[in-house]
């Protein structure tokens, strides 16, 4: 592993860890909420002797910069961000991974088209179109969904305050995984990232500057733009693996999913749930290790 911080032309120093071998075939991957590039801490090795595998801190988390302004969390600023990394490192063609928020940016990435994207790996993050309809249409998704109303409010940071990071350590994996699978060590690393001064803003920052609209349950809305815009087809190949046991995000999120592509391939892992990186590195690495390198 290889860590080191790079200036971007957007703006932010970004921390990037790096592993495998410099002349493999590159895949950049993106981590969501709220985590950093650690999200990958057990499935890299599995990779790594194949693959070159970029892991970033996305803006906002880890030891990345961290900017307060709701704006400097746009999709299209996350998305500079990205590109801007890839040319820092030379890269002309890379495949992308994304997980929970990275998926959001890995997506967006495909949608646009850009020809440095030459294939796509997405784990347990929804399709925008998909994701905005089921919080419209599925009351299920849309109960699931509420976290995100809670996190926009702009009292959070104070509730958080109020209750202490190692309370809202338990209420953000509690649901997901068995808090007993994840070593103190790791607890207290990213209980040392969220507590830097301005982690936690800027961490929500990414679903404040989201677009997505999240209804309060059982009200009537009308269909969003979202929702009516033509979305272009994706070109590249795309795998998606999911964690059928995610309790953000069901399963409805796949329905629907083999038409957003020319070339879509669906993983479902059963008795996993949303961190499914670090909960199932070998049934991931199992998927994307022959995605990844081109077979």
């Amino acid at each position: 592993m290889k860590q080191s911080r790079i200036e971007l032309s957007t703006g932010i120093g970004m921390n990037v860890v790096e592993a495998g071998p410099d002349d493999a075939a590159p895949v950049i991957l993106l981590h969501g909420f709220p985590e950093s590039h650690r999200t990958w801490r057990a499935l890299a090795p599995l990779l790594s002797d194949e693959v070159r595998l970029v892991m970033p801190d996305q803006r906002g988390f880890g030891d990345s910069d961290r900017p307060q302004e709701v704006e400097a969390y746009s999709t299209e600023t996350l998305l500079t961000d990205l590109f801007a990394l890839a040319d820092a490192l030379g890269m002309e063609r890379f495949a992308l991974v994304g997980h929970d928020w990275g998926g959001g940016i890995a997506w967006a990435a495909a949608i646009k088209g850009d020809p440095r994207v030459e294939r796509l790996a997405i784990v347990n993050s929804p399709h925008p179109l998909i994701f905005q309809n089921s919080l419209i249409e599925d009351e299920a998704q849309r109960a699931a969904s509420q976290y995100i109303r809670a996190f926009r409010d702009p009292n959070f940071e104070e509730f958080v305050d109020g209750i202490g990071f190692d309370a809202f350590f338990d209420k953000s994996f509690a649901k997901h995984v068995d808090l007993a699978t994840i070593p103190d060590e790791e607890r207290a690393i990213y209980i040392d990232q969220w507590s830097r001064p301005g982690a936690l803003t800027a961490m929500l920052n990414w679903y404040r500057a989201s677009k997505m609209m999240v209804p309060q349950p059982g009200i009537t809305v009308d269909i969003p733009d979202l929702v009516l815009r033509a979305f272009p087809k994706i070109k590249v190949p795309v795998r998606v693996i999911w964690g059928l046991d995610d309790k953000a995000l069901l399963p409805i999120q796949l329905e629907g999913i083999g038409e957003i592509g020319d070339n879509v391939e669906v993983f479902p892992l059963k008795g996993v749930g949303h961190f499914a990186p670090w909960q199932a590195p070998a049934q991931v690495a199992e998927a994307l290790r022959p995605f990844l390198a081109g077979h």
